[in-house]
């Protein structure tokens, strides 16, 4: 009796220069019709070229050993992935005519746990600013909710009127995609936004991919940029567990009135909820400044980082609650919007700062920031454990705030540099000399607890540098002196 199915039973060569893509489709599509795991053959290696096809996982898969070479030097089409890990279920419409922010209930009753997905068309938030500024994006949610229609997890906005509203069930057994080497031979189309997929995309609750590495080659003066190898899209309790993965190198493109850098990510979260990034690793140097951050997220809610290694943390378009613990995060620090509950825990981190709000978004964190046991490594001048930028000229959709309350229990800061000194706890987000029209009023820290700061090179640290941008702050230190 079969057991389970192989890439050879379907033709795959596995040598490395036949294009083995539909062979690799064509199992997955009987493994699925017979409720069979996948095993891909121990030592084989797969060549996949540029056609338009995509292998739809329903079953468990155990890559193993096996290499898999990407080719995307002639793509047919570079928005098609490669893996799907598709939802077992269909979105269903549901009547949420109205929502308030933190709602824990819903008037509603659903076939069971459910992602819940709503907007209002009639109003835009995340207006960026800057070199890369757009109009925007509908105000949207998503969300899980029990069958009795409580809520699981935060409700960002309020929405005086909804718009549409779907709910699609959660699938609740576990399905696993493990091993692999995946080497990617990458584009070299011009350096523009035109975002190439070529990925393994997630859109299953319930999944873990755990085991594979991902490389690329062939990366030159130019290319179009991915939108990540590993993507999880629109599902909940989605687990990437021991991954090595890489930073791709940092190119340069048009933005409004200035070149602006660009880069892939090699982990991207779209609109998923209780995702677990455990045990990943970047290749390179963490600290490598050629190299784009490892991960990026939007519209995302409760991630967490456990014991991961790369460059930066990345919150683009929201992200409410975060943690992450045991972690080393490089050059580009921790980057963040958002709200409800951020906490840094026993992490080591390089960079101006330890915590930067994006600035082209407002500097927005409307809840309460955690710093625990942690290691800082400053770099450049003026460096500051919470940093941000704006100027209160710009309508981003939302009124911007910093974090309402930051807690400081316990951060060593390597200052031995002499060069790098004048520490603050809190940046100034704008400057003071240069009048500014207040026309959108930002939110400075209210509070501040901050306990057991040590510097090692001995320079003091200051609560701010400009008091006058936090009338209202109040401040219980024990702060180190010179």
């Amino acid at each position: 009796m079969q057991t389970y199915v192989t890439y050879s039973q379907f033709g795959a060569k596995g040598d490395g220069k036949t294009d083995d893509m539909a062979a690799i489709v064509a199992a997955h599509a009987y493994a699925n019709e017979h409720h069979l795991p996948v095993r891909a053959d121990a030592g084989a290696t797969y060549y996949i070229g540029g056609r338009d096809l995509t292998a739809v996982i329903r079953t468990d898969t155990d890559w193993n050993t096996a290499r898999f070479i990407v080719d995307d030097s002639d793509v047919e089409n570079r928005d098609q992935s490669l893996f799907l890990v598709p939802a077992e279920y269909e979105p269903m419409p549901v009547d949420i005519p109205c929502l308030v922010r933190r709602q824990k209930k819903l008037d509603i009753r659903l076939p069971g746990t459910c992602l819940v997905s709503v907007r209002d068309e009639t109003r835009r938030n995340y207006i960026r600013k800057g070199p890369n500024r757009s109009n925007g994006v509908p105000v949207s949610d998503t969300f899980l909710a029990d069958a009795e229609g409580n809520t699981l997890n935060d409700i960002m906005w309020d929405y005086p009127q909804v718009t549409s509203a779907t709910a699609r069930r959660i699938e609740e057994e576990p399905l696993t995609v493990s091993g692999g080497h995946f080497t990617t031979l990458v584009n070299q189309m011009p350096s523009a936004y035109t975002y190439y997929a070529r990925d393994i995309l997630v859109k299953r609750s319930h999944t873990t991919l755990e085991g594979i590495t991902h490389r690329v080659e062939g990366e030159g003066e130019h290319g179009a940029p991915y939108g990540g190898f590993l993507r999880v899209s629109g599902a909940a309790y989605v687990t990437l567990r021991d991954c090595s993965l890489t930073g791709h190198k940092i190119f340069i493109t048009d933005g409004y009135g200035s070149k602006v850098p660009m880069g892939t990510y090699d982990i991207s979260l779209g609109g998923a909820a209780f995702v677990t990034l455990s045990s990943i690793t970047q290749v390179q140097d963490i600290m490598d400044t050629s190299r784009w951050g490892l991960m990026g997220s939007n519209y995302c809610k409760d991630i967490t980082l456990e014991n991961c290694t790369m460059s930066r943390f990345d919150a683009h378009m929201g992200v409410t609650n975060a943690t992450i613990r045991n972690c080393r995060l490089g050059w580009q620090c921790v980057n963040a919007i958002g709200m409800g509950q951020f906490l840094v825990e026993n992490t080591e981190i390089y960079g101006r700062s330890f915590i930067q709000l994006r600035h082209d978004y407002g500097g927005h964190w409307d809840g309460d920031m955690t710093i625990r046991n942690c290691v800082w490594y400053p770099t450049g001048e003026h460096p500051s454990v919470l940093s941000g930028a704006n100027d209160e000229d710009h309508d981003f959709g939302y009124d911007c705030k910093m974090p309402r309350c930051l807690t400081i229990d316990g951060l060593t800061i390597h200052d031995e540099n002499e060069r790098i000194r004048d520490f603050a706890l809190l940046g100034n987000y704008r400057r003071t000399d240069v009048p500014t029209p207040r026309t959108f009023p930002y939110q400075p820290t209210r509070v501040l607890h901050a306990r057991g700061i040590r510097c090692t090179g001995g320079h003091p640290v200051k609560i701010c540098r400009t008091p006058e941008l936090y009338p209202d702050l109040q401040a219980d230190t024990d702060l180190p002196e010179a």
